[in-house]
C-alpha cells in the first residue's frame, strides 16, 4: 500500500509486493486488506495491476 505525504497520511495506491512503481512511502498489507481497500476505491497501480493478482476485476 502507498501512502500519501505528511501527518495522517491515507492510502492512496495498492501495489503488488515488489512492485518498481511503488512509491517511497510505503507500507505492508494483507490481501484481506488489499481487497477492502480496493473495494472502498483505492487506486489499484496499473504497472503491477493487484486487482487482477487478486481476482478483483
Amino acid at each position: 500500500m502507498e501512502l500519501s505525504i505528511g501527518v495522517g497520511a491515507r492510502l492512496i495506491e495498492v501495489h503488488v509486493g515488489g512492485c518498481y512503481a511503488a512509491g517511497k512511502r510505503q507500507r505492508v498489507i494483507t490481501r484481506e486488506q488489499a481487497l477492502a481497500a480496493l473495494a472502498d476505491g483505492i487506486r489499484a497501480c496499473t504497472h503491477c495491476r493487484p486487482d487482477t493478482e487478486l481476482g478483483v476485476l
